[in-house]
């Protein structure tokens, strides 16, 4: 009873904390005291909680080698004039009449690039939600689009800290994972294609007086060889190279051509890295390109590290095994990963994180699969297709809270046309539901 209510107050502080603005890593930290006391309630020693906490941190650490990396990345990619060059050309490129398949089509491309869903829309999405309001666009369709796209890389990108996070928890191969879920997204993002295709030509983008692409220019030198450090990371991503050594390739290539290019010096280069990026106060693009560095992936690492310690408490304790055994109850493949789509549901919206979803739906399915002699890999994708995805549709979750404050958009309106997030899901769960059958007619047949 006492596990119940705990989890119950720490729903309540997470949502309250959300609805206040407070730094939710604050009430998570407060949750994860309670359980700890919990703990100690039920015999286990002080140092032996604190070595399962270690044990859970020590999960998290992959990913967030990784947050550092991203910080690094997006702020140096902006300095470089990378992120700019990706939007001039979009600009460029882009026609008008399709300008909602275009904002899910280019928040894809940079977030895959990126491997972050805020990293993209603190750039991309925030340029295109721009163009959208200035063209009387309808914002809650372009931020579906954008969101959607967004969550395309965060699912799938060898960059992506959840894709990292997955692998490092089911002790799989990133590339792998990469792989199964570019097969299981297939008709998914067709479908989106065609989806917002339509909803392009209804609504098309009035966008008579735009100067950002003139603005851009004059604050950037762009090029094509402004993009390497993007080129970069997609070459080595095909070639499988490791993650962490692409990503500090493409951070020196920006750093070079930050410097060569866009004149900055050494010194600003370092501080774009370790503090985020900013233009002069009177530079109109100043709202646009901002942010990045290591100091800004702080507070989503201590989150991180402090799900990765609960789970780690969690799961030496045996706290959550009655929720366990109810799951280990599946009958077949389809019924496992609607039970993972459930749990992933409930687990982002008590945990209020996408991390926290990840990591507690991993604890209460793992067993499940185990049973039923399920490989890790399928263990892994049915997390990257439920837990990652569900998580944005929560409104309080900061997966959902983070993006639409960002581009200064309702938190609910959006979800009726971020479809990629949900269609994921749904078609898998009719694949396996297909494929359940006709090993069933199989199996009765043999």
């Amino acid at each position: 009873m006492d596990i119940i209510l705990a989890m119950l107050f720490t729903f309540f502080i997470l949502i309250l904390s959300v609805y206040k603005g407070i730094f939710v890593g604050f009430p998570l930290l407060l949750g994860f005291l309670i359980f700890t006391f919990i703990s100690f309630k039920k015999g286990f020693m002080i140092k032996d909680i604190f070595k399962m906490s270690i044990a859970g941190g020590k999960k998290a650490i992959v990913v967030l080698n990784v947050f550092v990396l991203i910080g690094c990345i997006t702020g140096i990619w902006m300095a470089s004039g990378t992120v700019p060059a990706i939007i001039y050309f979009a600009i460029k490129y882009m026609n008008l009449n399709f300008f909602i398949l275009y904002a899910f089509l280019i928040s894809c491309i940079v977030s895959f690039l990126l491997g972050t869903c805020f990293g993209t829309v603190s750039t991309v999405g925030v340029a295109l939600m721009l163009m959208a309001k200035n063209g009387n666009a309808n914002i809650n369709i372009v931020a579906g689009a954008i969101i959607a796209g967004a969550y395309f890389g965060d699912r799938c990108s060898p960059m992506s800290s959840s894709a990292n996070l997955i692998s490092n928890l089911t002790e799989t191969n990133l590339f792998i994972n990469v792989k199964n879920m570019f097969k299981t997204s297939l008709l998914p993002f067709i479908l989106c294609v065609i989806f917002y295709t339509i909803l392009s030509i209804k609504h098309p983008l009035n966008l008579t007086q735009s100067n950002m692409d003139v603005e851009i220019l004059n604050t950037f030198t762009i090029n094509w060889i402004i993009l390497l450090p993007a080129i970069l990371i997609l070459i080595f991503s095909l070639f499988k190279v490791n993650v962490k050594i692409s990503m500090l390739v493409s951070i020196l290539s920006a750093c070079i051509i930050a410097i060569i290019f866009q004149h900055y010096t050494l010194v600003q280069v370092f501080k774009f890295i370790v503090l985020g990026f900013n233009l002069d106060s009177h530079n109109s693009l100043q709202n646009i390109f901002k942010g990045g560095g290591i100091i800004s992936m702080c507070k989503a690492a201590f989150v991180v590290f402090i799900s990765c310690a609960l789970a780690g408490i969690f799961n030496e304790t045996n706290m959550l095994s009655n929720i366990e055994v109810i799951l280990t109850k599946a009958q077949t493949r389809c019924s496992l990963f609607i039970y993972t789509t459930i749990t992933s549901i409930f687990t982002a919206a008590f945990g209020c994180n996408q991390s926290i979803a990840i990591v507690l739906t991993h604890q209460l399915m793992d067993k499940s699969y185990e049973t039923k002699n399920i490989d890790k890999y399928k263990l892994a994708i049915d997390l990257e297709n439920t837990a990652v995805l569900l998580s944005a549709l929560i409104p309080w979750n900061i997966a959902a809270f983070v993006p639409t404050t960002t581009m200064d958009v309702s938190g609910v309106g959006f979800m009726p046309f971020a479809l990629y997030i949900y269609l994921v899901p749904l078609t898998n769960i009719i694949f396996l539901k297909i494929s359940d059958r006709k090993n069933l007619k199989y199996s009765i047949n043999s």
